[in-house]
Order: C-alpha cells, then structure tokens, then sequence
C-alpha cells in the first residue's frame, strides 16, 4: 500500500497542514506546537517549499541545553536541514524503513518542493493496527460461514 492511499483512508485532507517559516522565532513554533497537538512543523520558504524540519526533540536539546534563553533564537539556527522525506506514491514500507534509519518519528510528504503533508510513526502505527483489526474480523468471519456450511452438509 503506498502513502496516498493510507492518507484517503485515514481522513487526511481534512487536516490542516500547519508549517512555520525559517525567520519566525522558535517561541512561534513552539506555540503551534501546542495549538495544534503536533510533534514537529515542515520548515517552509515564501513558495512554500521545504527548507526543514522542527520538533519537539530539536527545541528541547538545542534551546534549553545552555540555560533556555531562547526568546531571540529563529527557527533557522535550530531546525533539521537535511529532511528525509516521502511522496504519495511511495510505500508505507519505504516510510516505515526510512523513519526506522533516520530515527525519526515525523516524514514530510512531498510533491515536488511543496509539502502536502506529514505522517508520524503513531499516524503509521494506528492505520496498520485497524486495517490487521479489519483483517482480523474477515477472517474470523470466513470461518464462521466455512464452520456453518461444513454443518449443514454433515
């Protein structure tokens, strides 16, 4: 299954994607942080387009580790530069390895420069669990017809 087809199912487009620029201040993205339950926020430039990544892990280890003054610090001089990143087309496997490799628990998705999106690990985690769930409820299904029809016959 690819990323595009996870996204349709889980209700995707009717979240807001939520981005902060490279000049805002960290106080900004920690603020949208909270407002929105996120763990980390695409890095975008004027056209929209990835520049970087910041989370939760990188305000915390870069911002409070010299004594948490960090009410002049810009996004810039913190975020993740090098993004690893996804397309909609690209596998759940491919996602799962790369965040897996990376370390990471948040991937951009991408098309072409734009960001469309981002999944997280528990995003991941929470679609296979109901789509096994589902899985699970068919098969027990098929037995209880197969056990029934094997019934009827004797």
């Amino acid at each position: 299954m690819n990323i595009r087809d996870m996204l349709k199912v889980t209700g995707f487009k009717s979240q807001t994607l939520v981005t902060v620029k490279p000049d805002e201040f960290v106080l900004a993205a920690i603020k949208k942080l909270a407002e929105h339950n996120k763990g980390a926020l695409p890095v975008c430039n004027d056209k929209d387009e990835l520049v970087g990544i910041i989370t939760e892990r990188d305000i915390v280890r870069k911002c409070f580790v010299d004594g948490g003054d960090f009410t002049n610090e810009k996004i810039m001089d913190i975020m993740t530069k090098q993004v690893a990143i996804a397309t909609l087309d690209d596998d759940l496997d491919y996602a799962i390895s790369t965040m897996k490799k990376e370390k990471i628990r948040h991937l951009p998705i991408t098309e072409g420069k734009k960001v469309v999106g981002i999944i997280s690990m528990r995003d991941i985690l929470g679609f296979q669990y109901e789509e096994n769930k589902a899985e699970i409820k068919y098969i027990n299904l098929l037995h209880k017809r197969s056990a029934s029809s094997l019934e009827t016959t004797l």
